[in-house]
């Protein structure tokens, strides 16, 4: 590469600024060669890693002739692809057009030419971009005929991509891309900054994707991620199995779970109706789910209690899943006469279209237990302040942090998150999900000591101070639990 006088004296500057063995290895190309510059590495050869993501290969070569005595690291080169030859030539020559274009400048005005340029004459400005046009125009030329433009040469083709110190002989190189084939190239580089010619390895390779990425976290692997996965699987598997044999698993009592029966028997000796609200969210949302799971409990406790169970829903998907809900659980309790579909029915989509009608229906009707089950959001006050009003028994259960207190201070019982998406397994009783949720339990158990753990960790790094060789390796600590485990 052809650079101005200035360009290299800088980069000379720059190459003492980073003396030692990395700073040696990332000297820029094209510096004036050493008389005796080390002897390049015998051999070189690229291998795929065995567990990685397909963007890795490790570069290991042979110790060069004058390594330790006139070596102090190595330089590691990749080929470029066709279009990043393509991209640099075409930067070069930006450059090198933009660099004449100034040199013309500061030819005519000196070189504080920047100050000058508000109190130029219109002749003056004339003669400037003549002279600049002239420069561009030249330097196009002679980048088009020089080496610069050649995309075989070896400037061009091979792209610096790390170093080694000496005596170090592998590398590995990453970001790669799965669709290019890559060559790779070693340097040595002398204690003078003079780098040997270089080794090539023989044939170019290609990173393959494997079926697991077991390369280390901080190159973005997934090892630790296949731990994690075994203990919180193991625990759901294990409990799982526990239930199975039909061992007990205790199960905390859920207030609310347990009031429907109370909830539905007082709407019957009151005669009034119960209804049952399953938030305003589709089918594919996961709390629409949790709720219509305690659906089917309170329309089973409905039908043996010989009570109307009222369903106005605010999507046409759930309000069919509904009814085959009601009325699985009417049949289940041996009364399917007593099912009226009639009772489940769609109101509208629009938020608060839906939350008028369900607040007149409820001053008009009075039911005397209502439920609200699902995913909620500003209508919650006014559904629950509403029920309030009226003196029904409100049971709710949602995992809507921001509704959560409005249901808290106006209904008689409140779901809190996970106690809400537990009803199934609390309700059901089936080993399947009893299991499960202990497992799930068991991993939360493990989350809440890694967080207190690294509290701990981070409180005493901080103690310490963290320039210390002990704080240091907390804070390392800390970060591998927040980026890795915890993650």
């Amino acid at each position: 590469m052809i650079r101005p006088p200035a360009a290299r004296a800088l980069s000379m500057v720059l190459g003492v600024l980073l003396a030692g063995p990395v700073g040696a290895a990332w000297a820029q190309e094209g510096e004036p060669a050493a008389a005796n510059p080390p002897a390049a590495p015998p051999r070189i050869a690229a291998h795929d890693f065995l567990m990685d993501g397909g963007d890795q290969a490790r570069i290991v070569w042979e110790q060069s002739p004058d390594d330790p005595a006139n070596v102090s690291a190595y330089a590691i080169y990749r080929s470029r692809t066709d279009a990043e030859i393509q991209k640099k030539i075409k930067d070069d020559r930006a450059k090198f057009i933009a660099g004449r274009k100034t040199e013309a400048t500061k030819a005519i005005l000196g070189e504080d030419w920047k100050t000058m340029l508000d109190t130029l004459t219109p002749q003056q400005r004339i003669d400037i971009r003549a002279a600049r046009a002239e420069a561009a125009k030249a330097a196009a030329a002679e980048f088009d005929a020089g080496a610069m433009n050649d995309p075989a040469s070896e400037d061009n083709r091979f792209l610096l991509h790390g170093s080694t110190k000496s005596l170090e002989l592998k590398y590995e190189v990453d970001k790669l891309d799965r669709a290019n084939a890559y060559v790779f190239m070693v340097k040595a580089v002398g204690k003078d900054f003079s780098k040997s010619a270089g080794a090539v390895t023989d044939a170019p390779m290609s990173p393959t994707l494997e079926w697991f990425d077991g390369t280390p976290v901080q190159s973005g692997g997934r090892f630790w991620l296949v731990w994690i996965v075994l203990i919180f699987c193991g625990a759901v598997v294990f409990w799982i199995r526990h239930a199975r044999r039909g061992k007990p698993i205790r199960v905390r009592k859920i207030a609310g779970l347990e009031a429907v029966d109370e909830a539905v028997g007082r709407a019957t000796e009151m005669g009034r109706p119960c209804l049952f609200v399953p938030g305003i969210q589709d089918m594919n949302d996961i709390q629409t789910i949790a709720g219509i799971t305690v659906l089917a409990r309170v329309a089973r406790t409905a039908a043996e209690y010989d009570a109307k169970v009222e369903v106005p829903t605010a999507r046409s998907l759930v309000m069919t899943t509904c009814r085959e809900t009601v009325q699985a659980a009417y049949l289940s309790a041996g009364r399917p006469d007593a099912y009226n579909q009639d009772l489940i029915y769609y109101v509208t989509d629009e938020q608060f279209g839906y939350v008028a009608y369900l607040s007149g229906m409820m001053v008009r009707e009075k039911p005397a237990a209502c439920f609200y089950m699902g995913t909620f959001y500003a209508e919650s006050l006014i559904l629950a302040e509403t029920g309030n009003a009226i003196g029904a028994i409100q049971i709710a259960g949602t995992a809507m942090p921001a509704q959560l207190p409005f249901f808290v201070a106006a209904c008689d019982y409140t779901l809190i998150g996970e106690e809400f998406f537990a009803a199934s397994a609390y309700l059901s009783g089936s080993p399947e999900e009893l299991g499960s949720l202990k497992g799930q339990d068991l991993g939360k158990v493990i989350v809440a000591v890694l967080m207190i753990l690294g509290i701990g960790m981070m409180t005493l790094a901080s103690m310490v101070g963290e320039q210390s060789g002990l704080g240091e390796r907390l804070s390392a600590a800390v970060k591998f639990l927040k980026d890795v485990i915890l993650t």
